[in-house]
């Protein structure tokens, strides 16, 4: 972890009396803007989860979300922005995504159909940066998550 990200690790440590390492430490998406514009909905507690192609979590790949993981999320340059607390993980084909996934995972119009466009996307850019042949059969990981730090504000009157 950079300095600025030990140093937000540390506050939520001091805060919540947490005493170990994140699981994980990312940002959404594969570019600066997407990260911002995908945390921006995870602040305001719209974005609940995300999918991962099934190949990052291959032996020798990024360990398999479980609930009860802590992962702090960054920015687009970076820096740290919040923590998220996994709450359930899913795998199946990315066929059979449904639309209370997408959804949940609230991005664009949040309907099945956006979802299934935009991941396309993303994963067939991804497929030609790595080397290998998108479809829609191979597995992904759908991962559901509450965000945890900072704290949601309390409602106005409370």
């Amino acid at each position: 972890m950079t300095p600025s990200q030990s140093a937000y690790w540390q506050e939520f440590c001091a805060a919540t009396g947490h005493d170990r390492a994140p699981d994980d430490v990312f940002a959404f998406g594969d570019s600066p803007e997407l990260a911002d514009e995908l945390l921006a909905l995870v602040l305001i507690d719209r974005k609940k989860a995300t999918a991962s192609h099934s190949r990052w979590y291959e032996p020798g790949g990024d360990p398999l979300p479980k609930p009860g993981d802590l992962a702090l999320v960054l920015d687009g340059r970076g820096e740290p922005a919040c923590i998220i607390k996994t709450s359930r993980v899913d795998r199946h084909p990315i066929k059979d995504t449904t639309e209370e996934f997408a959804w949940v995972e609230g991005e664009g119009d949040r309907s099945l159909a956006w979802w299934m466009d935009a991941h396309i996307d993303f994963w067939t850019r991804e497929a030609a940066r790595e080397g290998y042949v998108f479809d829609t059969g191979q597995d992904a990981i759908f991962h559901r998550f509450d965000r945890i730090w900072p704290l949601p504000a309390a409602p106005l009157g409370k």
